[in-house]
Protein backbone atom coordinates (compact mmCIF):
# COMPACT_ATOMS: atom_id res chain seq x y z
CA UNK A 1 0.00 0.00 0.00
CA UNK A 2 2.83 2.08 0.76
CA UNK A 3 6.24 2.29 -0.47
CA UNK A 4 9.30 4.51 0.87
CA UNK A 5 12.19 4.83 -2.02
CA UNK A 6 15.39 6.48 -0.66
CA UNK A 7 13.73 8.80 1.10
CA UNK A 8 16.43 12.25 2.02
CA UNK A 9 15.34 15.35 3.53
CA UNK A 10 17.41 18.11 4.14
CA UNK A 11 17.11 21.17 6.58
CA UNK A 12 19.84 23.52 4.92
CA UNK A 13 22.78 21.09 5.18
CA UNK A 14 21.40 19.26 8.01
CA UNK A 15 20.20 15.59 6.57
CA UNK A 16 17.36 14.75 9.07
CA UNK A 17 16.20 11.39 6.98
CA UNK A 18 19.94 9.68 5.39
CA UNK A 19 18.01 7.06 2.70
CA UNK A 20 15.19 5.87 4.39
CA UNK A 21 13.44 2.50 2.66
CA UNK A 22 10.27 0.43 3.42
CA UNK A 23 7.12 -1.30 2.20
CA UNK A 24 3.99 -0.84 4.19
CA UNK A 25 1.26 -3.88 3.74
CA UNK A 26 -1.94 -3.18 3.20
CA UNK A 27 -4.16 -3.16 6.47
CA UNK A 28 -0.40 -3.26 8.27
CA UNK A 29 0.07 -1.21 11.41
CA UNK A 30 3.49 -0.03 11.35
CA UNK A 31 5.12 2.25 13.89
CA UNK A 32 8.33 4.28 13.84
CA UNK A 33 10.38 4.65 17.41
CA UNK A 34 13.55 6.12 18.28
CA UNK A 35 15.20 8.90 20.37
CA UNK A 36 14.20 12.56 19.47
CA UNK A 37 15.62 13.79 16.49
CA UNK A 38 16.05 10.85 14.54
CA UNK A 39 13.44 11.63 12.08
CA UNK A 40 10.18 9.87 13.20
CA UNK A 41 8.19 12.54 12.77
CA UNK A 42 10.29 14.47 10.14
CA UNK A 43 9.01 11.06 7.88
CA UNK A 44 5.60 10.56 8.85
CA UNK A 45 4.89 14.55 7.86
CA UNK A 46 6.54 13.80 4.36
CA UNK A 47 4.09 10.85 4.18
CA UNK A 48 1.31 13.23 4.97
CA UNK A 49 2.70 15.92 2.13
CA UNK A 50 2.69 18.44 5.46
CA UNK A 51 6.93 18.68 4.45
CA UNK A 52 8.77 18.63 1.27
CA UNK A 53 10.95 16.22 0.44
CA UNK A 54 14.62 16.71 -0.88
CA UNK A 55 14.86 13.31 -2.73
CA UNK A 56 13.69 9.77 -3.25
CA UNK A 57 9.99 8.25 -4.11
CA UNK A 58 6.54 8.05 -1.46
CA UNK A 59 5.08 5.57 -3.93
CA UNK A 60 0.98 5.47 -2.27
CA UNK A 61 -1.26 2.67 -4.08
CA UNK A 62 0.70 2.52 -7.05
CA UNK A 63 0.99 6.21 -7.32
CA UNK A 64 4.06 8.53 -7.18
CA UNK A 65 2.32 10.89 -4.18
CA UNK A 66 6.06 13.71 -3.61
CA UNK A 67 4.12 16.74 -5.54
CA UNK A 68 0.82 16.21 -4.29
CA UNK A 69 -0.86 18.37 -1.29
CA UNK A 70 -1.89 17.00 1.44
CA UNK A 71 -5.54 16.85 0.67
CA UNK A 72 -5.17 15.30 -2.64
CA UNK A 73 -3.05 12.39 -1.17
CA UNK A 74 -5.59 10.12 0.82
CA UNK A 75 -3.91 10.22 3.76
CA UNK A 76 -5.59 11.47 7.35
CA UNK A 77 -3.03 12.56 10.42
CA UNK A 78 -4.08 12.62 13.82
CA UNK A 79 -2.01 15.19 15.49
CA UNK A 80 -0.25 15.18 18.78
CA UNK A 81 -2.03 18.45 19.98
CA UNK A 82 -5.58 16.70 18.13
CA UNK A 83 -5.54 20.14 15.81
CA UNK A 84 -9.34 20.26 16.77
CA UNK A 85 -11.73 23.11 15.87
CA UNK A 86 -12.81 24.54 19.44
CA UNK A 87 -15.34 26.76 17.99
CA UNK A 88 -17.03 24.08 16.51
CA UNK A 89 -19.41 20.43 18.04
CA UNK A 90 -17.80 17.04 17.90
CA UNK A 91 -20.15 16.57 14.79
CA UNK A 92 -18.96 19.43 13.05
CA UNK A 93 -15.34 18.33 13.72
CA UNK A 94 -15.97 15.20 12.80
CA UNK A 95 -18.22 16.30 9.23
CA UNK A 96 -15.49 18.68 8.80
CA UNK A 97 -13.83 17.21 5.73
CA UNK A 98 -16.82 15.49 4.34
CA UNK A 99 -18.27 19.54 4.18
CA UNK A 100 -15.01 20.67 2.38
CA UNK A 101 -15.37 18.09 -0.11
CA UNK A 102 -18.95 19.01 -0.75
CA UNK A 103 -20.69 16.29 0.17
CA UNK A 104 -24.71 16.37 0.59
CA UNK A 105 -25.91 17.36 4.02
CA UNK A 106 -27.90 13.93 4.73
CA UNK A 107 -25.03 12.12 3.30
CA UNK A 108 -22.59 14.15 6.15
CA UNK A 109 -24.67 13.66 9.20
CA UNK A 110 -25.49 9.65 7.92
CA UNK A 111 -21.60 9.75 7.77
CA UNK A 112 -20.74 11.51 11.03
CA UNK A 113 -23.43 9.29 13.17
CA UNK A 114 -21.73 6.20 11.96
CA UNK A 115 -18.19 7.59 13.11
CA UNK A 116 -19.22 8.78 16.42
CA UNK A 117 -21.02 5.36 16.85
CA UNK A 118 -18.00 3.58 15.63
CA UNK A 119 -15.81 5.72 18.77
CA UNK A 120 -18.68 5.14 21.28
CA UNK A 121 -19.45 8.85 21.53
CA UNK A 122 -23.08 8.94 19.83
CA UNK A 123 -24.51 11.55 22.94
CA UNK A 124 -21.54 14.07 22.23
CA UNK A 125 -22.16 15.04 18.84
CA UNK A 126 -23.71 18.33 19.85
CA UNK A 127 -20.92 18.82 22.44
CA UNK A 128 -17.93 21.45 22.18
CA UNK A 129 -14.30 20.41 21.93
CA UNK A 130 -13.96 22.29 24.93
CA UNK A 131 -16.18 20.21 27.22
CA UNK A 132 -14.18 16.85 26.13
CA UNK A 133 -11.89 15.18 28.24
CA UNK A 134 -8.49 14.42 26.33
CA UNK A 135 -9.38 10.44 25.99
CA UNK A 136 -12.87 11.78 24.30
CA UNK A 137 -10.77 14.68 21.84
CA UNK A 138 -8.44 12.31 20.86
CA UNK A 139 -11.41 9.28 19.63
CA UNK A 140 -13.13 12.69 17.66
CA UNK A 141 -9.45 13.35 16.33
CA UNK A 142 -9.49 9.90 14.97
CA UNK A 143 -13.28 9.94 13.63
CA UNK A 144 -12.24 13.09 11.93
CA UNK A 145 -9.35 10.95 10.48
CA UNK A 146 -11.30 8.08 9.10
CA UNK A 147 -14.52 10.48 8.12
CA UNK A 148 -13.07 10.40 4.15
CA UNK A 149 -11.97 6.81 4.32
CA UNK A 150 -8.20 7.45 3.60
CA UNK A 151 -6.11 4.29 2.13
CA UNK A 152 -3.16 5.22 5.14
CA UNK A 153 -3.81 6.45 8.56
CA UNK A 154 -0.96 8.78 10.37
CA UNK A 155 -0.92 9.11 13.44
CA UNK A 156 1.91 11.39 15.44
CA UNK A 157 1.73 10.79 19.16
CA UNK A 158 -1.62 10.79 19.44
CA UNK A 159 -1.59 9.73 22.84
CA UNK A 160 1.15 11.21 24.33
CA UNK A 161 -1.13 14.27 26.27
CA UNK A 162 -3.32 11.84 27.94
CA UNK A 163 -2.66 9.89 31.69
CA UNK A 164 -1.06 6.64 31.85
CA UNK A 165 -4.32 4.80 32.88
CA UNK A 166 -6.13 6.51 29.80
CA UNK A 167 -3.13 5.44 26.98
CA UNK A 168 -3.80 1.72 28.06
CA UNK A 169 -7.44 2.31 27.34
CA UNK A 170 -7.15 4.60 23.51
CA UNK A 171 -4.09 2.01 22.82
CA UNK A 172 -6.55 -1.03 22.75
CA UNK A 173 -9.49 1.47 21.17
CA UNK A 174 -6.78 2.22 18.61
CA UNK A 175 -5.71 -1.46 17.39
CA UNK A 176 -9.87 -2.36 17.64
CA UNK A 177 -10.42 -0.14 15.57
CA UNK A 178 -7.61 -0.51 12.93
CA UNK A 179 -8.27 -4.06 13.03
CA UNK A 180 -11.70 -4.07 12.49
CA UNK A 181 -11.36 -1.09 9.42
CA UNK A 182 -8.45 -2.79 8.03
CA UNK A 183 -6.64 0.09 8.08
CA UNK A 184 -3.39 0.64 6.84
CA UNK A 185 -1.74 2.86 9.48
CA UNK A 186 1.22 4.72 10.57
CA UNK A 187 2.28 5.11 13.91
CA UNK A 188 4.98 7.81 15.56
CA UNK A 189 6.03 7.21 19.31
CA UNK A 190 8.77 7.53 21.34
CA UNK A 191 7.24 5.47 23.66
CA UNK A 192 8.83 1.70 22.97
CA UNK A 193 6.09 -0.34 25.19
CA UNK A 194 3.68 1.46 23.43
CA UNK A 195 5.16 0.37 20.02
CA UNK A 196 5.55 -2.97 21.05
CA UNK A 197 1.71 -3.29 22.33
CA UNK A 198 0.19 -1.68 18.83
CA UNK A 199 2.12 -3.11 16.18
CA UNK A 200 2.52 -5.45 13.51
CA UNK A 201 6.17 -4.42 12.92
CA UNK A 202 8.42 -1.88 14.36
CA UNK A 203 10.99 0.70 12.65
CA UNK A 204 13.72 1.79 15.38
CA UNK A 205 15.60 4.67 13.45
CA UNK A 206 18.31 6.34 14.51
CA UNK A 207 20.10 9.28 13.14
CA UNK A 208 17.69 9.41 10.33
CA UNK A 209 18.32 5.65 9.28
CA UNK A 210 16.54 2.85 10.05
CA UNK A 211 18.71 0.23 12.24
CA UNK A 212 16.00 -2.84 11.99
CA UNK A 213 12.43 -3.90 11.10
CA UNK A 214 10.26 -6.46 12.74
CA UNK A 215 7.67 -7.51 15.11
CA UNK A 216 7.95 -6.23 18.38
CA UNK A 217 8.73 -9.86 19.70
CA UNK A 218 11.96 -9.89 17.07
CA UNK A 219 12.79 -6.70 17.91
CA UNK A 220 12.48 -7.62 21.87
CA UNK A 221 14.17 -10.75 21.60
CA UNK A 222 16.41 -10.45 18.81
CA UNK A 223 17.95 -7.17 18.81
CA UNK A 224 20.19 -6.29 15.64
CA UNK A 225 22.54 -4.19 17.91
CA UNK A 226 23.71 -2.62 21.28
CA UNK A 227 21.78 0.29 20.69
CA UNK A 228 18.34 -1.41 19.60
CA UNK A 229 18.49 -3.53 22.58
CA UNK A 230 19.27 -0.74 24.74
CA UNK A 231 16.37 1.22 23.06
CA UNK A 232 13.50 -1.20 23.46
CA UNK A 233 13.19 -1.82 27.29
CA UNK A 234 15.75 -2.33 30.00
CA UNK A 235 18.81 -4.55 29.50
CA UNK A 236 21.85 -5.95 31.36
CA UNK A 237 24.91 -6.50 28.96
CA UNK A 238 27.83 -8.41 29.49
CA UNK A 239 30.97 -9.17 27.71
CA UNK A 240 31.86 -12.33 26.73
CA UNK A 241 34.44 -14.90 24.41
CA UNK A 242 32.67 -17.89 22.72
CA UNK A 243 34.88 -21.32 24.25
CA UNK A 244 32.82 -23.85 22.39
CA UNK A 245 29.72 -24.50 20.28
CA UNK A 246 28.24 -27.88 19.98
CA UNK A 247 27.16 -28.33 16.35
CA UNK A 248 24.03 -31.19 17.37
CA UNK A 249 22.69 -29.30 20.42
CA UNK A 250 23.76 -25.96 19.89
CA UNK A 251 24.73 -25.52 23.55
CA UNK A 252 27.35 -22.72 23.79
CA UNK A 253 29.72 -22.15 26.30
CA UNK A 254 30.15 -18.45 26.85
CA UNK A 255 33.17 -17.21 29.30
CA UNK A 256 33.22 -13.55 31.05
CA UNK A 257 34.89 -12.48 33.71
CA UNK A 258 32.40 -13.43 35.93
CA UNK A 259 32.87 -16.99 34.82
CA UNK A 260 31.68 -18.90 31.92
CA UNK A 261 28.05 -19.36 30.87
CA UNK A 262 26.16 -22.38 28.80
CA UNK A 263 23.77 -20.71 26.42
CA UNK A 264 21.79 -22.19 23.37
CA UNK A 265 22.65 -20.15 20.66
CA UNK A 266 20.52 -19.54 18.40
CA UNK A 267 22.66 -17.10 15.73
CA UNK A 268 24.26 -18.97 12.86
CA UNK A 269 26.84 -15.95 12.72
CA UNK A 270 29.06 -16.88 15.73
CA UNK A 271 31.68 -19.62 15.47
CA UNK A 272 33.77 -20.38 18.20
CA UNK A 273 36.38 -17.37 19.27
CA UNK A 274 33.94 -14.52 18.83
CA UNK A 275 33.85 -11.55 21.12
CA UNK A 276 30.13 -11.06 21.70
CA UNK A 277 27.66 -8.86 23.99
CA UNK A 278 25.21 -11.10 26.12
CA UNK A 279 21.61 -9.01 26.11
CA UNK A 280 20.26 -9.89 29.03
CA UNK A 281 16.74 -8.96 30.07
CA UNK A 282 15.79 -7.72 33.28
CA UNK A 283 12.37 -10.24 33.80
CA UNK A 284 14.42 -13.21 32.42
CA UNK A 285 16.77 -13.37 35.59
CA UNK A 286 16.08 -15.81 38.39
CA UNK A 287 16.87 -14.62 42.10
CA UNK A 288 17.21 -16.08 45.40
CA UNK A 289 17.98 -15.90 48.79
CA UNK A 290 20.63 -19.14 48.79
CA UNK A 291 23.89 -18.45 47.79
CA UNK A 292 24.93 -21.91 46.79
CA UNK A 293 27.70 -20.99 44.50
CA UNK A 294 29.08 -23.52 41.47
CA UNK A 295 26.01 -24.26 40.01
CA UNK A 296 25.31 -23.51 36.39
CA UNK A 297 24.77 -19.91 35.04
CA UNK A 298 24.55 -18.97 38.66
CA UNK A 299 26.30 -15.75 40.46
CA UNK A 300 26.28 -14.64 43.76
CA UNK A 301 25.99 -10.59 44.59
CA UNK A 302 24.85 -8.16 46.87
CA UNK A 303 21.45 -6.83 46.84
CA UNK A 304 21.81 -3.04 46.97
CA UNK A 305 17.98 -1.73 46.04
CA UNK A 306 14.68 -3.10 46.03
CA UNK A 307 12.07 -0.68 44.58
CA UNK A 308 8.30 -1.89 45.15
CA UNK A 309 6.51 -0.84 42.11
CA UNK A 310 3.06 -2.70 41.87
CA UNK A 311 2.90 -5.73 39.59
CA UNK A 312 6.60 -5.93 40.19
CA UNK A 313 9.69 -5.23 42.02
CA UNK A 314 13.11 -3.92 40.57
CA UNK A 315 16.15 -4.94 42.01
CA UNK A 316 19.30 -3.67 41.77
CA UNK A 317 22.34 -6.49 42.51
CA UNK A 318 26.10 -6.04 42.14
CA UNK A 319 27.85 -8.59 41.29
CA UNK A 320 31.71 -7.84 41.66
CA UNK A 321 31.56 -3.92 40.06
CA UNK A 322 29.21 -5.12 37.53
CA UNK A 323 25.54 -3.39 38.38
CA UNK A 324 22.20 -5.90 37.15
CA UNK A 325 18.52 -5.13 36.82
CA UNK A 326 16.36 -7.72 37.94
CA UNK A 327 12.82 -7.79 37.68
CA UNK A 328 10.67 -10.32 40.75
CA UNK A 329 6.66 -10.64 40.01
CA UNK A 330 4.50 -11.19 42.34
CA UNK A 331 6.77 -9.20 44.76
CA UNK A 332 4.67 -9.62 47.80
CA UNK A 333 5.83 -13.54 47.91
CA UNK A 334 9.69 -11.60 47.30
CA UNK A 335 9.46 -9.24 50.13
CA UNK A 336 11.80 -11.70 51.89
CA UNK A 337 14.88 -9.98 49.47
CA UNK A 338 14.67 -6.66 50.85
CA UNK A 339 16.66 -8.43 54.11
CA UNK A 340 18.97 -10.48 52.38
CA UNK A 341 22.33 -9.22 52.02
CA UNK A 342 23.52 -11.84 49.51
CA UNK A 343 21.48 -13.30 46.89
CA UNK A 344 21.71 -15.93 43.75
CA UNK A 345 21.69 -15.11 40.51
CA UNK A 346 20.52 -17.14 37.53
CA UNK A 347 21.37 -16.64 33.91
CA UNK A 348 18.99 -18.26 31.69
CA UNK A 349 20.26 -20.30 28.64
CA UNK A 350 18.24 -18.65 26.11
CA UNK A 351 20.06 -15.01 26.16
CA UNK A 352 20.92 -13.33 22.94
CA UNK A 353 24.28 -12.64 21.82
CA UNK A 354 25.66 -9.66 19.95
CA UNK A 355 28.92 -10.54 17.57
CA UNK A 356 31.27 -7.45 18.64
CA UNK A 357 32.60 -6.56 15.14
Amino acid sequence: MLILKNIHKFYGTNEVLKGVSLEVKQGELVTFVGPSGCGKTTLLRLIGGFTDISSGDIILDGQRINDLPPNLRDTRICFQNYALFPHMTVAENVGYGLKINKWPKHKIAARVHELLDMVELQAFGDRMIDKLSGGQQQRVAFARALSLEPKVLLLDEPLSNLDANLRLVMREEIRKLQERLHITTVFVTHDQFEAMAISDRLVVMKDGLIEQVGSPIEIYERPANEFIAAFVGYVNFMDGRIESIDPVTRNTAVSTPYGTFEITLEQDDIRTGDDVLMVIRPESVSLSIDCKQGGKNILCGSLKTYMYAGSLAKCTVMIGEKKMIIDQYNPRDAQHFKLADKVEVEIPRSVHLLKKK
